[in-house]
């Protein structure tokens, strides 16, 4: 920071947040949060907060630590990209923002990132004022230019003289009257090491912008390109950040807590409504019942409270998860927007590390839904007046408060003995949902899925129709089509089970008889399941002729067994008009 600017910010008035109308607000991006001023050498710290270097220096350290320190290029040693191991030690303290823990370098708060933009403000905040500006050379007359690259507002006669000489006659001189109407600064950032030579390289090697002065002495020997070369890659890798994860997760972070104020709302809603139940139910008792209502109520304001600090729990998580990202994407979205090359270079450092590290482990409602539960709005809270509940003052009352969730380990299956099913014929089950205690839960509602999969043929399912009885049973009942051995899975306790379908004895439909012809009465309508014709347009089977079995049998399939089970239809298809049986598959 300039002589010149620390002479502006010297003696400024502490901004009253409860001034009145009359008084013209003071931009706050000009203004320490910590001493309510405009800003005095504001530093940036790792969280993206500014902060006076004094304010920061005057924070209660959080934590000190002993460690090996690497010195960086910053730029209380000028720039100098020289690396050196050393014990050191690092004070913590918490950000007055955001109560993040940061690290302080070992050199003080000197060797944090100069915050450019602040400045900006707070030149702009001085120009807008209604207070004179006095000149930063002489002191006496009223300032009306400013030297940008100096950095010092003239008054008319030292501006005349800052023409005149030889080393400061080619720097740009704008009138304060100009800047001020344009409302925004266009300020060179000058080097430390060498007052009045602008940052307009940047070293590689060491990451951090120069002059060229530094350039040919310093970094002799280091890759030095100009900042207009390197600005699109840095820039846009803080841009990437910024649009790619930061934005879309500062839109979730948003619409989550969004919803938790909303499911706050709900459970209070929900439990001053169990409350007024509770309140009509117990009206017209004796003092047992009032005692009983007082306990009622208790319990509610209870699982309110409990219920409410895990909302509060996950309030703050999302709340602090959006400042941080808020704070990121508006530091780097001004910053680019309104930083020069050399400002985004100078800020380029900690900007990436904060938004790397916003990136990779802030909090996210769309990284794992597992982690982050939906909101509780008090769905399972609600008023049983019937339930009994015990005497109070030796009186039976009735009514509690439920607040019991399903536990799918806890679920019981009854009537599930019979394991073993004819072909073709239903069964059944029925499923008993408990909480965690083990309780039958009263109410019904749940959605229940039951899966009936055939152990060897693992494409051969039952589809299982499933019954809410309304009062924590469910009926459960299936059809199989297919013999064999079955596994019947829900998420209850035993699960899965096993279930033996057997085929289905198939009955005779048609008569045991000893031919068509004597059967029907001589109809030339009636047919047979055997092989057997006669002549003459009859198209059933007659004693002595072609395919007759020669016995009695079945007029359904041709079954010469009395005591037997129907052929099947395939057998039927597979029996040649010359009456021979082909072997097929069953």
């Amino acid at each position: 920071m300039s002589l010149s600017e620390e002479k502006e910010n010297a003696e400024q008035p502490t901004v009253n947040s409860d001034h009145d109308q009359n008084v013209v607000s003071i931009n706050t991006r000009a203004v320490c949060n910590v001493c309510k001023r405009l800003y005095r050498d504001p530093k940036i710290l790792p969280c993206l907060h500014t902060f006076c270097s004094d304010c920061i220096g005057q924070l209660e350290p959080f934590s000190a630590s002993s460690r090996s320190h690497r010195d960086g290029p910053d730029e209380g040693r000028g720039g100098q990209a020289v690396e050196e191991d050393r014990s050191a030690v690092t004070l913590t303290v918490l950000c007055p923002d955001c109560d993040s823990e940061v690290d302080i370098p070992p050199s003080g708060p000197a060797g944090l990132s100069t915050d450019h933009l602040a400045l900006d403000e707070v030149f702009l905040e001085t120009l807008v004022s209604d207070g004179p500006l006095g000149c930063d050379l002489c002191g006496e007359g009223g300032a009306e230019s400013r030297c940008e690259v100096c950095s010092v507002s003239l008054c008319e006669f030292c501006c005349q003289a800052h023409r005149r000489q030889k080393r400061t006659a080619s720097h740009s001189i704008q009138r304060l009257e100009e800047l001020k109407s344009r409302g925004r600064l266009c300020r060179p950032v000058l080097c430390s090491l060498h007052p009045g030579q602008e940052l307009r390289l940047f070293c590689q090697p060491c990451d951090l912008p120069v002059c060229l002065e530094c350039a040919a002495t310093l970094h002799r020997d280091h890759r030095c390109c100009p900042t207009h070369d390197v600005i699109d890659h840095h820039g846009d890798r803080i841009r990437e950040l910024v649009t790619v994860h930061l934005r879309p997760r500062l839109e979730r972070l948003e619409e989550s807590l969004q919803k938790v104020e909303i499911s706050q709302e709900a459970l209070q809603a929900r439990v001053e409504e169990a409350a007024n139940e509770v309140r009509t139910f117990t009206r017209g008792y004796a003092s047992a019942v009032e005692a009983h209502c007082l306990s009622l109520l208790r319990r509610l304001e209870e699982l309110r409270v409990q219920r409410r600090n895990q909302l509060h729990l996950q309030q703050a998580q999302l709340q602090q998860a959006l400042w941080d990202v808020r704070g990121g994407v508006e530091f780097a979205e001004r910053l680019l927007t309104c930083g020069s090359d050399a400002e985004i270079l100078s800020a380029k450092g900690v900007t990436l590390r904060r938004l790397s590290s916003l990136a990779e482990s802030s909090y996210d409602p769309a990284s794992a839904p597992s982690v982050h539960p939906a909101c509780d709005h008090g769905s399972s809270i609600y008023f049983l007046p019937r339930e009994p509940a015990g005497e109070v003052e030796g009186y039976p009352v009735v009514g509690v408060i439920h607040s019991k969730t399903l536990d799918v380990s806890k679920c019981t299956v009854e009537g599930e003995g019979e394991r073993e099913r004819n072909y073709y014929l239903s069964g059944g089950f029925a499923l008993v949902l408990r909480d965690s205690a083990g309780d039958q839960v009263s109410q019904g509602g749940d959605h229940i899925l039951v899966s009936i999969v055939h152990k060897e043929k693992k494409n051969c399912t039952v589809e299982a129709v499933v019954v809410d009885n309304g009062n924590g049973t469910f009926s459960v009942s299936y059809t199989p089509e297919e013999a064999g051995v079955y596994s019947v899975a829900q998420h209850v306790k035993g699960s899965p089970f096993t279930l033996n379908v057997k085929r289905r004895i198939r009955r005779h439909g048609g008569t045991f008889h000893c031919c068509s012809f004597c059967s029907s009465g001589g109809a030339k309508e009636a047919r047979c399941g055997c092989a057997g014709t006669m002549p003459g347009g009859f198209k059933g089977c007659g004693h002595g002729h072609k395919g007759h079995p020669g016995k009695p049998h079945w007029s359904c399939c041709g079954s010469t067994v009395e005591q037997s089970e129907c052929l099947p239809q395939s057998v039927l298809a597979a029996v040649s008009p010359r009456a021979h049986l082909r072997t097929v598959e069953l």
